[in-house]
């Protein structure tokens, strides 16, 4: 029992309440006073006591959020559920990512199951129309090992529990069945499920990997629950359509003006007819009431002896009120737009939705004030004071204790880890303040083990709580929670080729890729993978060759030429880009040995004053950043000049990488140079760096035009007499009359923006200094394999752990929206960016909002203003003087403005996809959760290439694959960044990745002096059918990789690794299967052995040794151990080259394949032993 409760149980005033509760007399109590962790100690306690489930209605997610974390920490996550209501009205008329989603689903599946904990709804989601509980119930699919299960039936419930069949599971939502096997995505679970079938009984039931579709864990039973929150059946569907079009009736009786009825008939008849059809329309949700015979809402899922609670009753009735006004307005539109019926009931009001809860209420407000139509029978009043922040400020604490001692208070300290309690302690200790840790029931200073996260004091009770954030200042680092959905890699890999791609030829060039096809070629089935060329040529590759196929990704947006088979012009291509390919090399390899060569300053291994400044970082580090600092720091310490590049994405921490490289330089009394491409970056690196140097005795001069004549002077004074240590700037760093007394090192942010001239200055700034080159353009990893040990990279690929994903919508454009997103962001004293990519006719665009949104200070910045303009705008935005900023594309990669956490952009579906990804990464910066939409203007014909940009942008609202190849377009920039523009020609004319694999060869080449020799190929021609059956792996994608895993087998440990893969993702091998797989091994044994070919010709099989391998095979050995085959088994010699042969004819009983297999084996096994 924790110890707060126990005093909290002592105390007669709170006792009585929780008997109250118990006993089911508190009903409509208001409890004020409450401040700080008190409340959620309160609830704690309420908890532990009633043996009832609580459902406290918060006011926001925000609220609810806060909520959700402090009493996770006291009662425990598995207690905890957390109902996140999408708080926008219109977000059931679009299409939004899928995080919240899958969080409510499993709530609602909690509440269903009438699980006893504590549930946290933010207001909005108490308004929501809902299915009735019951539904719930016949939508959940059970299953448990052992049991039979009509197939059938399952496939069909899981389409109207709202899942989406696909050829391979990867997101969440969707289901797959191949053969025995069903696979099922939960958006609720971490990782998707596998149930294997052994004709209808569930076999085993495994969660996989998503990634690599390798299974992870057995599980006994598994519950299904719906994908989506609205469960409408194929036969209600019937039903609804009709209701529909008698509301259609309604509503064009209504309406007057013809226009609106026109849109009417439009919208609601396509709906309609879908409906007919068993389909369900995209927005469905919107129809409010109609959906169901009766509607219910969330609170006729909760137990009817729960306690509800209200939380900030007061900011619960004004936030649902703004809501019902807005509602309204919405409303009224929509109907305008034809979108919408008059019979519709949006939504449930707080007025009803109060006496609908027959459980028992508690309010819970700071003040005793009048709160409209809810009169409370009684009110509970503690007086509670919040805790000061004593940030280590010890005689005020002395003071304090005095005070609480002479009171006979109860004063406990408390922290979250035994490490922290211990620091409490000494930090009494040092002042002679009587503490122990442990409580021990008298007045007295405990220290106790308690996660709140703000202290309190109250009076009567004579208790007083301060927690180690009050105590000291540094703030305790922030343990990030592991998001339980991971999405960024769930994509399948960009490098797969599907049916209409451009794929290039190592020997034949640029084809379009038509798809596998097993043809029968001398009476045996083999997978061939077509290929089409110029004039209708076809080319079919055998899939054992499918290495020499790979995607072709040009580097632009234009289409291809593709080549003709047999013609010359691929061949001169080949050589022209292998010539320019092992130029490169030679100029990387040179570059490499003259800096291995030169001789700088080997700065000293790191000291604990810089332990110390590193521990101060308020926040966690990711494994790739920790990974980066270590490798910057041994490029320092060692003696010649440091060379690294770090690529991170945009706020992936590459500056805290450079701060740490600054602070270690300046330790050692060299000075830093820290150069950035815009002054608006130099600004904000300015004021982070003091920031992080604010307790050591370091000096940072800036350098850039925002600063006054005599301050540039006076960093430049410094800089000469050594009393300046680092100095951030622009291009000005780089002038003439900037002189270093020792200068250390030289952090270059962003080096692609800075133009020749520059790059020419820089490189003389770094003769014999170490330099730090950080960009945010991602570099292929192709690419940086092929550079590794030339120049020295690191890469940042995990993203800080932030709190929320950026919530992203896609919509039609609608002013009463964009009003309402951008009111709401002022609401929490964010702001926005508003993106609008039209310079002409911005200003009108500004008006527009300024109109929609009176309060607001609008501001817009674009290309065309003067250098001067756009900063003062940028800087004045940063400093919160607007709230909306309407600008074109983004114009600073690098700015960081955390409070913008909203994103508005228009005409989403004529931007590009990567555009679009770097826009995203701009907001939700900070730890709240941010708001993207994407609008796009309802054009009556869509062109074909907008809508397929629309549906990426939907998709890549869930991240989906839209998502990696705008990662793909980014990192071929920052492949062209890196090698130079000239490359990009070549690397257009052949694709990227065989681009990638010539370079690394040819780097290879030059380092160890070997020329890559071509692995001698095996060949085997036999007439069995060793192939991968489309009923096996139907999906083309799923059997090319297969092949190319079975192709690259080179260990026999692999043989049985790919067999265990394959029967774990599609069931047990048919016979051809495990025939592809033995020839496979034959040829690991072949490699061995020294085998060249294994040819089939008039039944008998011929095995030929090269030289090599006859010279090291002990015949005799051979000779014995096949005598159980007779004649079967002949010898013979070719010139110097042992050949073996099997006579089909003479094999006997036994199976001629077998034989062949077993002889291999054999030879593999017979090595002559080295005398």
């Amino acid at each position: 029992m924790s110890t707060i409760h126990q005093l909290f149980l002592q105390d007669k005033q709170i006792h009585n309440l929780l008997q109250q509760l118990q006993i089911g007399t508190a009903d409509e109590s208001l409890v004020t006073g409450l401040t700080g962790s008190a409340r959620p100690a309160l609830i704690h306690s309420i908890f532990e006591e009633t043996n009832k489930s609580i459902y406290i209605v918060s006011s926001n997610l925000l609220q609810a959020q806060k909520l959700v974390d402090d009493l996770s920490a006291l009662v425990g996550e598995q207690f905890v559920h957390y109902y996140p209501a999408e708080e926008f009205i219109a977000a059931n008329v679009m299409i939004s990512s899928p995080e919240l989603r899958a969080q409510r689903i499993a709530t609602l599946g909690h509440l269903v199951n009438k699980e006893r904990g504590i549930y946290i709804i933010p207001a909005a989601g108490m308004r929501k129309m809902l299915n009735a509980p019951t539904d719930w119930l016949g939508h959940e699919l059970q299953s448990t090992v052992g049991q039979e299960i009509v197939i059938d039936d399952w496939l069909h419930m899981l389409v109207e529990m709202g899942y989406t069949r696909s050829e391979m599971v990867t997101s969440p939502g969707e289901f797959a069945m191949r053969g025995g096997i069903l696979d099922v995505y939960p958006p609720y679970l971490a990782d998707p499920v596998r149930i294997e079938l052994f004709d209808t009984e569930v076999d085993s039931i495994r969660t996989f990997s998503a990634e690599d579709q390798r299974s992870i864990e057995k599980l006994q039973q598994l519950t299904i629950l719906p994908a989506t929150e609205l469960l409408i059946k194929n036969s209600e569907r019937i039903i609804l359509a009709e209701r529909l079009e008698a509301s259609l009736a309604v509503s064009l009786k209504k309406v007057r003006k013809k226009e609106t009825q026109e849109l009417l008939i439009e919208h609601i008849q396509q709906d309609i007819e879908l409906l007919r059809q068993g389909q369900l329309p995209d927005y469905i949700a919107k129809y409010g009431s109609l959906l169901f015979e009766k509607p219910h809402f969330l609170g006729d899922y909760f137990e009817p002896n729960g306690i509800v609670l209200f939380d900030e009753l007061g900011r619960i009735q004004e936030v649902m009120e703004a809501w019902e006004r807005e509602e309204q307005e919405w409303f009224l539109s929509m109907i305008e737009e034809g979108k919408m019926l008059h019979d519709v009931k949006p939504s449930f009001s707080l007025k009803e939705i109060l006496p609908m809860l027959q459980q028992t209420k508690l309010y819970f407000a700071l003040f005793t004030r009048a709160f409209g139509g809810v009169k409370p029978k009684k009110t509970i009043n503690f007086s509670c004071k919040p805790m000061q922040q004593f940030h280590g400020q010890i005689a005020l604490l002395q003071n304090e204790i005095a005070r609480w001692q002479a009171e006979k208070f109860v004063v406990l300290f408390t922290a979250d880890s035994e490490e922290r309690m211990k620091a409490i302690q000494n930090l009494m200790d040092d002042y002679h303040i009587q503490a122990t840790i442990g409580y021990a029931d008298a007045p007295g200073i405990y220290i106790v083990n308690a996660a709140l996260s703000t202290g309190f004091e109250l009076p009567q009770q004579r208790l007083a709580v301060v927690t180690d954030d009050e105590l000291f200042k540094q703030q305790a680092k922030k343990k990030s929670r592991p998001q339980q959905m991971t999405n960024a890699e769930r994509i399948k890999s960009y490098t797969e080729i599907k049916p209409g791609d451009y794929v290039v030829h190592v020997h034949h060039g640029i084809g379009k890729y038509i798809g596998i096809e097993t043809l029968v070629v001398n009476n045996t089935h083999k997978d061939y993978l077509h290929v089409r060329y110029r004039e209708d040529d076809k080319l079919y590759v055998p899939v054992d060759q499918i290495e020499l196929i790979q995607r072709y990704v040009p580097s632009g947006e234009k289409e291809p030429k593709l080549h003709k088979l047999g013609g010359t012009e691929w061949k001169k291509t080949h050589t022209k880009v292998s010539k320019a390919v092992q130029d490169i090399a030679d100029d990387l390899i040179k570059l490499y040995a003259k800096r291995e060569a030169e001789k700088g300053f080997a700065f000293s291994p790191d000291s604990d004053e810089q332990r110390g400044f590193e521990a101060a970082f308020p926040y966690e580090e990711t494994e790739d950043q920790l990974r980066t600092i270590v490798e910057v720091k041994n490029d320092m310490e060692r003696e010649r000049p440091m060379d690294r590049l770090v690529c991170g994405d945009v706020g992936y921490g590459k500056t805290e990488v450079a701060i740490r490289a600054a602070f270690k330089a300046i330790l050692d009394g060299k000075q830093v140079a820290f150069l950035v491409p815009t002054t608006i970056l130099a600004q904000q690196h300015y004021e982070t760096i003091t920031k992080r140097f604010e307790d050591h005795a370091i000096n940072v001069g800036l350098l850039s035009r925002f600063r006054s004549k005599k301050q540039q002077t006076e960093t430049l004074k410094g800089l000469r007499e050594g009393t300046v240590d680092m100095v951030i700037g622009t291009h000005r760093i780089l002038s003439k009359d900037v002189e270093y007394q020792d200068l250390g090192l030289l952090v270059v942010d962003e080096e692609q923006r800075f133009g020749v001239t520059h790059k020419e200055k820089i490189k003389q700034l770094r003769t014999n200094v170490d330099v730090l080159t950080l960009t945010a353009t991602p570099i292929p990893r192709t690419l940086h394999m092929s550079m590794v040990g030339v120049r020295d990279l690191s890469v940042i690929e995990t993203p800080p752990q932030n709190r929320f994903p950026v919530q992203t919508y896609v919509m039609e454009h609608n002013g009463a929206l964009v009003r309402e997103a951008i009111e709401r962001e002022m609401a929490r004293g964010g702001q926005v960016f508003y993106l609008y990519n039209r310079v002409e006719d911005i200003t009108r665009r500004v008006e527009e909002i300024q109109m929609l949104v009176p309060d607001a200070r609008v501001a817009y910045a674009h290309g065309q203003m003067t250098e001067a303009k756009l900063e003062s705008v940028i800087l004045s935005f940063i400093d919160g003087e607007y709230d909306v900023l309407v600008t074109t594309t983004i114009i600073e990669t690098g700015v960081d403005i955390p409070n913008v956490n909203t994103l508005i952009v228009h005409d989403a579906d004529r931007m590009g996809l990567s555009q679009l990804y770097q826009l995203r990464g701009r907001v939700g910066r900070s730890n709240r959760i941010a708001y993207a939409y994407f609008m796009y203007e309802r054009d009556k014909v869509l062109t074909e290439v907008a809508e397929q940009r629309l549906q990426a942008v939907k998709e890549f609202t869930e991240l989906g694959s839209g998502f990696k190849i705008a990662m793909r377009d980014l990192s071929i920039r920052g492949a062209g960044n890196l090698l130079g523009a000239q490359q990009h020609g070549f690397i257009d004319s052949v694709g990227f990745d065989l681009y990638s694999q010539m370079l690394e060869e040819a780097v290879e080449e030059r380092r160890t002096g070997v020329k890559k020799e071509d692995k001698q190929e095996i060949e085997v021609v036999m007439h069995i059918d060793a192939y991968i059956p489309d009923a096996y792996i139907p999906d083309g994608y799923q059997k090319i990789q297969m092949y190319k895993r079975i192709k690259a087998m080179e260990r026999l440990e692999d043989y049985h690794e790919i067999i265990d893969e394959m029967q774990d993702r599609f069931g047990d091998l048919p016979v051809e299967t495990e025939r592809l797989m033995r020839v496979a091994r034959m040829k690991v044994w072949a490699v061995q052995a020294g085998v060249v070919s294994i040819k089939e010709k008039q039944q008998i099989v011929s095995i030929t040794l090269s030289e090599e391998g006859t010279q090291q095979v002990n015949g005799a050995q051979i000779v014995e151990e096949s005598m159980s085959y007779g004649r079967a088994v002949g010898f013979g010699m070719e010139g110097i080259q042992l050949v073996i042969t099997v006579d089909y004819h003479k094999c006997g009983n036994h199976l001629p394949f077998d034989v062949v297999e077993k002889m291999i084996e054999i030879i593999a096994g017979a090595k002559k032993e080295n005398k």
